[in-house]
């Protein structure tokens, strides 16, 4: 009895894990995606900073293997201004979502999505003095949460960064 019912968990927990993540091309995953490429497209690689005052939560956290724990909107808005997107930075930076990298997981409640945990692999460009040249490459985990029928950014794990070989 006890192995019968093992085995109907163990298959229970393929078939849930079979369609855990989105489809690409369903509402979640492709609202999702958008919002990655108003964040770095827009805001990191334009340095056009007013979307992250859109997509950004209150309560924002960020969390970086190499350059810490940034705990707050203010803050983190504040480093994009001062740092990559500062006027006078010699060096300019670019983002890229690595292909099919991309995976998009609903969180629900009730059957209600309220959020999705979204991961991929980016990579990263500097140009100085007018030549660009391969930065690292890194792994990231977002959590959005959706709060009064807006998607908001409200944890970034950016983590694995690694220098191309």
């Amino acid at each position: 009895m006890n192995q019968s019912i093992f085995i109907v968990w163990c298959i229970f927990g393929i078939l849930t894990n079979l369609n855990a993540q989105s489809a690409l091309d369903s509402e979640v995953y492709k609202t999702l995606k958008s919002k990655d490429s108003l964040l770095f497209e827009c805001a990191f690689n334009k340095c056009e900073t007013q979307y992250l005052e859109e997509l950004v939560s209150e309560d924002f956290e960020f969390y970086h293997d190499i350059a810490g724990l940034e705990a707050s909107k203010s803050g983190f808005i504040a480093t994009m201004k001062k740092g990559i997107c500062n006027a006078h930075n010699k060096t300019k930076s670019r983002r890229e979502l690595v292909d099919g990298s991309l995976e998009v997981y609903p969180l629900k409640r009730n059957g209600e999505v309220y959020g999705a945990l979204q991961n991929g692999i980016h990579r990263f460009y500097e140009t100085i003095n007018g030549k660009e040249v391969a930065g690292s490459i890194a792994k990231f985990s977002h959590l959005w949460i959706i709060e009064n029928g807006k998607w908001y950014l409200k944890r970034v794990i950016s983590y694995d960064h690694q220098m191309p070989k």
